[in-house]
């Protein structure tokens, strides 16, 4: 098994890719240490603030700035779960820190044969899967620039691209958050 990498590192990625990265996100929560507070502020109906968020919004900010894409698309449930509200709640600062975050249901991700894990592709060269441990805590990303595993996650990123909706899409489907 390759090497895990994760903290600066895996920071690292986003600033050395050189146009696209694409993440494809099928979780229904994340157990990210920084984000621990603020979900549970968004839970209890307060406002969480950016402050947590605000290192993330800037790297999109300064990446995007560069004129790199960085496109997510999140399989959701109906109804999404606590975490999933708590994603949609953030998805407006992602798009104006540059980032284009799509959605697509859990039915239409299992019809197209999607795969059960997170990744990201960077470059359309390298695959980042993203790994987790107890409660759902980020642990790091094994990478492959295997070009069969590459091709395969480009296919998946296109499939699911293709046929997933934008934000405001999502919205006006009447599964606009709420809390």
């Amino acid at each position: 098994m390759p090497e895990l990498v994760s903290g600066p590192d895996f920071l690292r990625l986003f600033e050395d890719f050189a146009h696209a990265a694409f993440r494809l996100e099928v979780r229904t929560s994340y157990g990210i240490p920084e984000e621990d507070e603020p979900y549970r502020q968004f839970l209890a109906g307060e406002d969480p603030g950016l402050e947590w968020f605000a290192p993330w919004l800037d790297l999109m900010r300064a990446e995007t700035g560069r004129g790199k894409r960085v496109e997510r698309v999140r399989v959701i449930d109906a109804p999404p779960s606590d975490y999933l509200r708590f994603e949609l709640w953030g998805t407006p600062y992602n798009l104006d820190a540059g980032e284009d975050i799509r959605y697509l249901g859990r039915d239409q991700a299992a019809a197209l044969d999607l795969p059960g894990y997170d990744f990201w592709v960077f470059d359309a060269g390298t695959v980042a899967r993203l790994q987790f441990g107890e409660h759902d805590r980020f642990l790091g990303v094994h990478l492959s620039d295997d070009p069969a595993d590459v091709l395969r996650h480009v296919q998946w990123r296109e499939a699911a691209w293709h046929h997933a909706v934008t934000f405001e899409e999502y919205q006006q489907k009447g599964t606009a958050v709420s809390r």
